[in-house]
């Protein structure tokens, strides 16, 4: 990683001048305090409607920054900056995404709920303006780390199902970190070895969802409840053995920060969407 950051560093002057969109938010707070603190960042605005107007800082329990919360993107796209984080919703990252392209903003898109086709959408849009998008599922250095440890598993071992647990108030499902590694399990998984979809018998709905643009889709299950933050399970079998691969991740959104940061510089050198936090580690 540390070889990354210098990189990134050798290719530009001056710091990275970001925006972070959801920044009154549970994880945009915690980008906030950590780039204000980290050499080689300037933040140059926040966007929340609810809290358009103040302070950034004082918004947020922090000394007065003097930085400015907007109330729309389209405000924060006025002033001076290289990367827009988006950590609001899907709605508004459907509107968000195409904009911040258009204006020729690099893009790290930490919200959930856009499919392989929207990505490739986007895909398209920032290579016709040259500039880099990086979209993740999950940017915890762990949740990446079972996506990396997952795919070398589903190369030996030919059968493979995600089961995802999240909070019983989340609205999107599947989540984002369970649909990208599904969706990255059935491009190189092997052929399975249980019983088709179509052949099976009673309520089918029950073996989860078909997730994947590959000839082999993986079943995805997704279990909502109380007390589950996220975590992420990728079960590999064979006769006789089983390989369970678990991501959980905890109450702080603390470990999402160091790649979302990783991700803003990286998206900088960067022409065309890049899936993934994996091939930045």
């Amino acid at each position: 990683m540390a070889s990354l950051r210098s990189v990134v560093r050798k290719k530009r002057n001056g710091p990275v001048k970001i925006v972070i969109a959801g920044v009154t938010g549970w994880v945009g707070q915690a980008i906030f305090r950590e780039a204000i603190k980290t050499p080689g960042v300037e933040v140059v605005a926040g966007v929340s409607r609810s809290r358009a107007g103040e302070d950034m800082g004082t918004a947020l329990g922090l000394p007065a920054t003097g930085i400015a919360i907007v109330g729309t993107l389209d405000e924060a796209l006025n002033l001076p900056s290289d990367v827009v984080i988006d950590y609001t919703n899907t709605e508004g990252v459907r509107t968000h995404a195409p904009a911040v392209i258009r204006a020729g903003r690099a893009l790290v898109i930490g919200t959930s709920g856009l499919d392989e086709v929207e990505l490739q959408a986007l895909d398209a849009l920032a290579r016709q303006h040259g500039v880099g998008v990086v979209a993740a599922g999950n940017f915890s250095i762990s949740g990446t780390l079972l996506k990396r440890f997952a795919l070398e598993a589903a190369r030996y071992l030919a059968d493979v199902e995600v089961v995802e647990y999240a909070s019983a108030r989340k609205q999107d499902v599947p989540t984002g970190t369970g649909r990208e590694l599904a969706e990255a399990l059935s491009a190189l998984r092997q052929a399975p070895t249980t019983i088709p979809l179509e052949k099976l018998k009673g309520l089918v709905g029950s073996r989860g969802v078909p997730i994947g643009s590959g000839s082999h889709a993986v079943q995805l299950h997704s279990v909502y409840l109380p007390s589950y933050v996220l975590a992420v399970e990728s079960i590999h079998a064979t006769e006789s053995e089983r390989l369970v691969i678990r991501h959980e991740a905890g109450s702080s959104a603390q470990p999402y920060v160091a790649g979302t940061l990783l991700a803003a510089r990286a998206a900088l050198t960067l022409k065309g969407l890049l899936r993934g936090l994996e091939s930045l580690i």
